[in-house]
């Protein structure tokens, strides 16, 4: 299978080749739904454009819980098409579309009474287990188990002994959610799609009630461009009113903001060989494991403030330290925490006031003619949403259109994965490199792994990690600006890596010698690596200020101290 490249000069002609000639669909946002219907609209053979704001993923779909799930508490809810839905979908992206990305993840449900809890409990977790081998996608996790109270203990001892009477382990899937979404956008770009982030919509084109494309802002270069597009879909998540708004229409629902709020702490402050998933009186609580850290999320709450830079207060972090607390033996402190993130959920708005009832299911709506818009939904899910939004595009356009096709379209890096992962040793022998070195690009880059091992091969010193993140190669940063579409230095640090969350100086050790690397590719002079290496360093500090208030409102104001464009 070739390649994409999403170079300067691809996003330069991607832009150009979009204002050239009217495109059959153009989507307007780079989270997971926007990057999923533009590959499901390519793929049909449709001419598609995509356009981001910022970068892939910058917004929800980089700040999730980082897991493929069927929402085990979506059965409690009896939401059951919901669950059978995302259980095939993580059946899906274990075995056939991105095996390289998405990995299985073991959990522990800690049992908290006798008798009742555990047939309660394990009724829900194997009927789960069956709805997924039924889903003709789940035979690849192994099933649940039931553990008493030592056995559970043995797999996990970091769990207080008075704080379980038995356990459940069963199984889920896991990926890096920002990686993820750059590789579905250049396996798009792969099938024709266009593609260019700092790409600013700022408004749309109408023909009387007619919309036939947008007004787009190079937020790099500057200029605007015209693309005209047969239907324009709006996937902009938290954003979808904000763009409902350029319109003057405020659409068929609304969509309400929650945030989550994530904490990333070092592997070995938690004894544990499993993830945890504990019940909060609000939602659930996960400890999910992360390469050498553990990730501890999430809270639920609305959020009326600064959706492009969601604040974590010293209130929230207070909480999760509280409720994981609650059932470890020595319990994790502020100076544990290396990493903290929010996230903002898109959900749908309905009767109730409390987000966390708000709907999960997504919705797909035709508010004009040539517009169609998508919300609501989950990570999981994201491949049945743009399947949603481009049918319902397919009925606006005057022409016939291929089904859906994208359950049988792996993501780059997905062919061939496999084989190099059983040849990793000889391929280490062959490169010099360690063969940890080569399972980390693997489980990152799949077969895609060559071309960075190209990079090195090229300039040796390119497989030297970065002293200050050492999980990291050199060849890495180079990587993302020359492919991937880095087009500054939080893109990498923050997305095509996870520097920021991973270090305890949160990145600002390794900015430098980033911005160095990336300055070749991206034509940088000194300056602009001063420029790009100050721009991130206050971006730290805010979100660290930010961290200490004590409530949104004076955590959301700490946040916005810092700029959020870097100047050229």
């Amino acid at each position: 299978m070739r390649t994409a490249t999403l170079g300067p000069a691809e996003r330069v002609e991607a832009l150009a080749a979009m204002a050239e000639r009217e495109l059959d669909v153009l989507v307007v946002g780079a989270g997971v739904v926007g990057a999923g219907t533009a590959l499901d609209a390519a793929t049909r053979g449709l001419s598609t454009g995509l356009v981001e704001a910022r970068d892939w993923a910058s917004g929800t779909s980089s700040r999730s819980s980082k897991l493929i799930h069927g929402g085990l508490r979506y059965l409690e809810m009896l939401d059951f098409a919901l669950v059978r839905e995302a259980l095939k979908e993580r059946g899906l992206l274990l075995e056939r579309l991105a095996p390289h990305l998405v990995k299985p993840v073991p959990f522990l449900y800690p049992l908290q009474h006798k008798g009742w809890e555990r047939l309660y409990a394990g009724s829900g977790v194997a009927l789960y287990d069956a709805m997924s081998v039924s889903s003709g996608h789940g035979r690849g996790l192994p099933t649940h188990r039931h553990l008493s109270r030592r056995q559970a203990l043995r797999v996990a001892p970091a769990l207080k002994k008075d704080a379980l009477v038995g356990a459940l382990q069963y199984y889920d899937a896991q990926m890096d959610d920002a990686r993820y979404v750059a590789t579905l956008v250049r396996t798009a770009a792969v099938y024709g799609a266009h593609a260019a982030n700092r790409a600013r919509v700022i408004g749309f084109l109408r023909e009387g009630e007619r919309v036939v494309g947008a007004r787009v802002e190079d937020v790099e270069a500057g200029g605007v461009y015209e693309i005209r597009a047969k239907q324009v879909v709006n996937a902009t998540g938290v954003w979808t009113d904000d763009t409902q708004a350029l319109i003057g229409e405020r659409g068929q629902f609304h969509v309400r903001a929650s945030k989550g709020i994530h904490l990333v702490v070092p592997k070995d402050r938690i004894h544990s060989s499993t993830g945890l998933i504990l019940r909060t009186e609000k939602s659930v609580l996960f400890v999910i494991p992360w390469g050498r850290h553990w990730i501890v999320g999430t809270t639920d709450t609305e959020w009326d403030l600064d959706k492009t830079h969601p604040a974590a207060s010293s209130a929230d972090i207070d909480y999760l330290l509280e409720h994981v607390n609650s059932v470890l033996a020595t319990p994790l402190t502020r100076d544990d925490v290396q990493g903290v993130y929010a996230g903002l959920r898109p959900l749908l708005a309905g009767e109730s006031d409390a987000t966390s009832k708000l709907s999960r299911e997504h919705t797909v709506a035709h508010p004009l003619p040539g517009l169609v818009v998508v919300a609501g939904g989950k990570y999981t899910t994201y491949r049945v949403m743009a399947k949603d939004a481009v049918d319902e595009a397919v009925h606006g356009l005057d022409q016939r259109v291929a089904d859906c096709v994208t359950e049988d379209v792996p993501l780059l890096g997905a062919e061939g994965y496999r084989a190099l992962w059983n040849a990793r040793a000889r391929i280490a022998a062959r490169t010099g490199l360690h063969v940890a070195r080569l399972e980390h690009l693997l489980n990152r880059y799949g077969s895609l792994t060559e071309e960075l091992l190209d990079l090195i091969e090229a300039d040796p010193s390119l497989g030297q990690p970065l002293p200050a993140a050492d999980d990291y190669l050199r060849a890495e940063i180079v990587y993302a600006a020359s492919h991937e579409g880095a087009r500054h230095l939080d893109d990498v640090l923050t997305r095509r890596t996870r520097i920021s969350i991973e270090t305890f100086d949160r990145g600002t050790r390794s900015a430098r010698l980033c911005a160095e690397l990336m300055a070749p590719v991206l034509g940088w002079d000194s300056g602009q690596i001063d420029r790009e290496v100050e721009h991130y360093e206050k971006r730290v500090e805010a979100e660290r200020e930010s961290q200490r208030q004590p409530d949104d409102q004076t955590a959301d104001a700490a946040r916005l101290g810092a700029p959020d464009i870097v100047p050229i």
